[in-house]
């Protein structure tokens, strides 16, 4: 590779590339604890190390660090499954931290005859309180120099229930001085008697995070563990476990990059549970949430946010992106497969005066402009028809583009329309605009010679659909502070709308672009959900 290409790349995979050179195997990992519902972070971590493993000739392995059964269940892993299905990211094996507590408890032991490790009597509260600061050592526990034989001991009543949750924690035994404080004799093991959703009650010991989670990785033979920038004070622990616990071959290296954040979008799970809970959102599928599930309801394609993260990049600064950049990927890729349809909000009916009554038509329309093999579908057109409320002003703007007392536009697929006059009601609203066609403007065919002022949408009247349109805005006012007075409260907007018929041929899953409104996707029945708009701001 030349030097200039080299410079290019980021420092991991600069490390990959040096490490594939030596003849290592380029083994990833993507390791959620299944404690909740999978969100963009977990994507944008998952597209990351899948990306490294599949550009260099490796594979990809989903674990489950499952340490803490007080939160984990089931269903959170058969979310993150489908969660990593929908994005398309292949994992050669699915792991469980569980598989290993065997392995992990006999690596304990080991840590332990070699005077590593020890079990601590004291409580949690004296051990934070005897830990030091950044600027002051900590202290040693009283239990520190207890022998390896007596330890022994402990970690096995440990083990076998003789001793109450909370009594007593296993330590590893560093350096209560060290500058680093995670490696200020760090807790491994806790009683904690708690059924695990894959274990039952087997263990009522189970291993802490650090120290499982590095050691899993050395068993599965993990060449790069990539993580968030949250773990790096941590990578000292990481390694020493690793040389003091690992017998095996191999070992795994870590590596962090900063989370990447987008403004706008709440991304702590503690204020995801509480708009849950307080009914602020509809669950954890709910289109304004960060989840997969609520991005995959909006209709976010998978591609597209596959797209987004890899565009992003990695940094070991800290990053946070405008949701503009998600979007823009977002309406990137939907406008190439959108079926197109008609729908009107805010309708206006419009009587053709000089259209026959009774009389219909079906002209045809492309379901995508970008697409030819998309193929066409009918639109109806008659007497009667609704326009959207947007498309009409009674004293417009200098510039207007669409239909005003006296003015002309081409309705879409269809023909010319003056409006000759607005009529309304006792109170002043409107209740229908007169209108008339000019019958030699039929799109495709016009021969009128008149150059309307725009071209608007349209919907027959006696064939519409009533549908209901669902538009959710950012939980966050601007920025990403979670301040109370930056959560929009006022985050769902409904409205009652009217649509061709086409509208009951899309299906879910499908993304469609109701005309000039921007991307939609069907909810249910139906409804159905503002993707995105059009364009950036709309």
């Amino acid at each position: 590779m030349e030097n200039k290409e080299k410079e290019s790349l980021n420092w991991i995979e600069r490390d990959i590339i040096e490490s594939r050179a030596r003849g290592q195997k380029i083994i990833t990992r993507f390791p959620p604890e299944p404690n909740g519902f999978p969100h963009i972070g977990h994507a944008s971590a998952a597209i990351v190390n899948f990306g490294f493993a599949t550009k260099y000739d490796g594979y990809l392995n989903l674990r489950m660090d499952d340490t803490n059964p007080e939160k984990e269940d089931m269903k959170y892993v058969d979310a993150m499954v489908d969660a990593m299905e929908w994005l398309g990211i292949k994992y050669k094996n699915l792991f469980f931290a569980s598989d290993y507590y065997e392995q992990l408890y006999d690596m304990a032991v080991g840590l332990v005859k070699k005077g590593l490790a020890y079990v601590d009597f004291q409580t949690a509260e004296q051990i934070s309180a005897t830990r030091g600061t950044l600027t002051t050592a900590g202290q040693d526990s009283p239990y520190r120099n207890t022998t390896p034989a007596e330890n022994l001991k402990l970690l096995a009543d440990m083990r076998a229930g003789k001793f109450p949750d909370g009594h007593c924690v296993l330590r590893a035994k560093i350096d209560m001085a060290s500058g680093n404080v995670p490696m200020r004799d760090p807790v491994m093991y806790r009683i904690m008697r708690e059924k695990h959703y894959r274990t039952g009650d087997k263990w009522c010991i189970y291993p802490m995070y650090d120290f499982a989670h590095c050691l899993s990785d050395a068993i599965e033979g993990i060449s790069h563990s990539c993580c968030s920038l949250e773990f790096d004070n941590n990578r000292p622990l990481y390694d020493w476990y690793v040389e003091h616990a690992w017998t095996g071959k191999g070992r795994p290296r870590q590596f962090e990059f900063s989370r990447l954040n987008i403004e706008q979008t709440v991304m702590s799970k503690r204020y995801l549970k509480r708009f849950v809970d307080e009914g602020t959102v509809e669950g954890w599928d709910d289109p304004r949430m960060p989840t997969i599930g609520g991005m995959r309801r909006r209709g976010y394609p998978a591609s597209a946010i596959i797209e987004f993260v890899r565009a992003m990049g990695l940094s070991r600064a800290p990053r946070t992106v405008p949701l503009n950049a998600l979007e823009f990927y977002v309406r990137t890729h939907l406008d190439p497969v959108a079926t197109r349809v008609a729908v009107v909000f805010d309708p206006i009916k419009i009587v053709i005066t000089n259209y026959e009554t009774g009389k219909t038509e079906k002209l045809p329309i492309a379901n995508n402009p970008h697409d030819e093999t998309a193929g066409t579908h009918e639109i109806n057109f008659g007497r009667e028809i609704y326009i959207d409320g947007e498309d009409f002003s009674v004293n417009p703007e200098k510039g207007w583009k669409r239909l005003s007392p006296g003015g002309t536009v081409r309705l879409r697929g269809a023909y010319i329309i003056k409006c000759d006059r607005v009529v309304t009601d006792k109170s002043g609203k409107i209740t229908h605009l007169e209108c008339s066609y000019y019958k030699d403007s039929k799109s495709g065919n016009d021969k009128s010679g008149i150059k309307p002022n725009g071209t608007i949408h349209f919907v027959e009247s006696t064939t519409g659909v009533p549908i209901t349109v669902n538009e959710y805005l950012p939980l966050l006012h601007s920025g990403t502070a979670l301040a109370e007075e930056n959560i929009n409260k006022e985050s769902k907007i409904t409205h009652n709308a009217i649509a061709e018929p086409f509208i009951k041929t899309i299906k879910h899953g499908h993304p469609c672009q109701f005309v000039r409104k921007g991307f939609f996707a069907l909810d249910k029945d139906t409804t159905f959900i503002k993707t995105v708009g059009l364009r950036e701001g709309k």
